[in-house]
């Protein structure tokens, strides 16, 4: 379909814009001393032939204090020749193209191992983010944060930006400042609204000083800190009109808090999830707002635009997934945009460790100064791919486009691989989407898939193929139980992709990340879906109490038993959250430092290992689920490796590991053939 709201031009005092496509800031951790380099600027270049309108880097630091690790700066005038040369690098992919920056403090965000000194904040509140206490800024040091503010947004202005972006939100100093559960002074910057709003106003103040009238600023804020005793979307909509009466001439209004409890990035949350903040402050403002979060889909922005929820729509996590995004929905191609998966596994999980950002859809994310696309083979080669998972499939389509002829073996009826079993977990449905993008990659470059068909090594020994990819995945680590019962003994893969239904009481053997999402998948199941929620609401055929107990309370008993100290190992940082709160909410039990022992009759004998010994339990039981890691099936390639033919292998056939790792492994391999 065309999407005509999403490319139609809007201006920002005066900078014109070619679409509504903004590309949001994310901190990459790309630059290591703060300078441009190849990378940063290489990453941003892609993205600027994109087709996007409006690209915001950052965060940018311009102090001491408030930054992490490899964030870009520019705290002083040294920065200035580096990134006059990225701005020109940027405008110089497409002209049309603008690019801002977004001015980062991050307050008792800031942890003391980066800076070397205590955080500043407008209290000494400890964070639950960073585990630390920072220390309460005197009147001096707000004064002087918020011209060094301004001072930022000079040189910015003068390396060719062509906007700032001031950042309100995601809990960072301006959020702590406006919150009374951040900031408790008694002086005029703490108490009463006006007081809280004192600092983010010096800082706009400051900030338009330096750059001008004519120049464009942005504010990014939270649209409901979603922290318990925190500001709402109405004290955001009510801030909303103090900066635009301030002088801010854009808003990007995004979620919550780094620290709350209500996912804000991840797939948990539904596409276009927090539009609704954004219309809340379009309702009171006259300058364009900017919608962010979880905006994957050309179709649901189009319908955001169309509802007039907000005159923009902010792409973070799916222009790492891919840089094309704009391009492939303008020109009409939008079934072949690769979907960011909100499974933060490359992006948000590599920052909190200060590493970083990959993509686990997108093996070339932040590596385009490594691995050029586009780049034709030497000599074309007849390559046939055994395994048409991810890391198959990934191989195929990249070899295909520097001019092999790929041809794909595929043991079973459809392609994907454990894609579909990935998918499956709540919050895990946008997996279905890389599944359906090689779908449609693989007819358009043309390469041959042959499904049920099983590889044979006499076969491929015998075939005309000059090179040789062995993907053929991994299969689940079985377990056995002693003991005689009538319980059904049945693997994970089996029950998330709806082969098995168990009954009442489950077992789950294994506590990583699998037997959790399959904890969770289960009882969730035991509980009324979203439809029905719907259904009873909007008839009112129930009371709040009655609907808030079908939520919470599975008719399913669940319980985990695993051999560490706690469950929930094997997430990436950042993801085990939801599903932990989860498992929490709807009364999932679980053993850790336990094994099964036997099953007898209808019960799983469980031992657990404590500090006085050992204590048996007997856990009522018809179906035992075993998530117990899985197996590389690599035989294939052992029986061909001796052979005439170049083989290689790749994904978990190589090593069991993550999609990232097998997308990865697959592009670094398409390069080199």
């Amino acid at each position: 379909m065309k999407y005509e709201r999403l490319f139609k031009p809007i201006e920002i005092n005066g900078m014109a814009l070619k679409n509504r496509i903004v590309q949001a800031p994310i901190h990459m951790v790309y630059c290591p001393d703060g300078h441009a380099n190849e990378r940063i600027t290489s990453y941003y270049q892609r993205r600027a032939r994109g087709g996007v309108g409006l690209i915001i880097v950052g965060g940018c630091r311009f102090d001491e204090y408030g930054y992490s690790t490899g964030m870009m700066s520019l705290h002083s005038d040294e920065f200035i020749p580096g990134w006059s040369e990225f701005t020109k690098t940027i405008h110089a992919a497409d002209p049309e193209v603008k690019v801002a920056v977004q001015l980062y403090h991050s307050g008792r965000y800031a942890k003391e191992l980066n800076i070397g000194k205590k955080a500043l904040a407008p209290s000494a509140v400890f964070s639950k983010y960073t585990r630390e206490t920072p220390r309460a800024m005197t009147i001096e040091e707000i004064h002087e944060v918020a011209r060094k503010w301004g001072e930022g947004a000079r040189r910015a202005k003068l390396v060719g930006f062509d906007a700032v972006e001031i950042l309100g939100s995601a809990g960072y100093l301006i959020c702590q400042f406006l919150s009374p559960i951040t900031n408790q002074r008694t002086d005029e910057y703490g108490g009463s609204w006006e007081n809280r709003c004192r600092f983010p106003l010096e800082v706009i103040k400051c900030v338009r000083e330096a750059v001008g009238s004519e120049f464009p600023l942005i504010m990014r804020i939270a649209g409901n800190d979603f922290v318990a005793g925190s500001n709402t979307n109405e004290d955001a909509v009510k801030f909303a009109k103090v900066i635009e009466d301030a002088g801010i001439d854009a808003i990007n209004v995004t979620g919550g808090w780094h620290e709350s409890p209500v996912p804000q990035v991840t797939g948990d949350l539904p596409r276009s999830g927090y539009s609704y903040l954004a219309a809340g402050v379009k309702k009171v403002v006259n300058i364009p707002v900017m919608t962010s979060n979880r905006n994957n889909d050309p179709y649901n922005a189009e319908e955001v635009l169309a509802l007039e929820r907000s005159d923009m729509i902010c792409l973070g996590r799916p222009l790492i997934a891919d840089p094309d995004w704009s391009k492939k929905a303008y020109s009409g191609d939008a079934d072949e945009i690769r979907r960011c998966l909100g499974c933060n596994q490359g992006c948000l999980a590599k920052t909190f460790f200060g590493k970083p950002v990959e993509c686990l859809v997108n093996g070339r994310a932040g590596r385009e100064y490594l691995i050029k696309e586009g780049v034709p083979a030497k000599v074309t080669k007849n390559i046939l791919v055994v395994g048409a998972g991810p890391a198959g499939c990934e191989f195929a389509i990249e070899a295909a486009k520097r001019g092999h002829r790929v041809t794909i073996w595929e043991k079973s009826e459809k392609i994907g691989g454990q894609i579909a079993l990935a998918a499956a977990p709540l919050g895990k449905e946008e997996f279905h989407t890389i599944a359906k993008y090689y779908v449609v990659m693989l007819a358009k470059l043309h390469i041959e898939v042959e499904l049920n068909h099983t590889a044979k090594g006499c076969d491929i020994r015998e075939s005309d193929f000059d090179e040789v990819v062995i993907a053929t995945g991994s299969v689940p680590h079985d377990l056995l139980f002693d003991g005689e019962s009538n319980i059904r003994v049945v693997n994970a893969d089996n029950v998330l992709l709806g082969g098995v239904i168990p009954g009442k009481n489950v077992v789950v053997v294994g506590g990583g990340a699998v037997g959790c999402e399959t904890a969770r998948y289960l009882s969730d199941r035991g509980t009324i879906n979203a439809e029905t929620l719907k259904f009873l609401i909007t008839q009112k055929a129930e009371n709040p109490k009655k609907i808030d107990t079908l939520l919470n309370c599975s008719d399913r008993n669940v319980t985990i038993v695993e051999m560490l100290k706690r469950i929930g190992n094997g997430f990436d940082p950042g993801c085990a959250g939801p599903v932990l709160r989860d498992l929490k909410r709807l009364g999932v039990r679980s053993y850790t430092l336990s094994k099964v022992k036997a099953l007898s009759g209808n019960e799983v004998v469980v031992v657990q290992e404590g500090d006085n010994g050992s204590t048996e339990y007997r856990i009522p039981c018809d179906t035992l689920v075993v998530a117990a890691g899985r197996i590389s099936q690599n035989q294939l390639y052992e029986a061909l490796r001796s052979g005439d033919k170049p083989i290689h292998l790749v994904g978990d056939a190589k090593t069991v590991g993550k999609v990232l790792d097998a997308i990865r492994q697959a592009v670094d391999l398409s390069a080199e053939v």
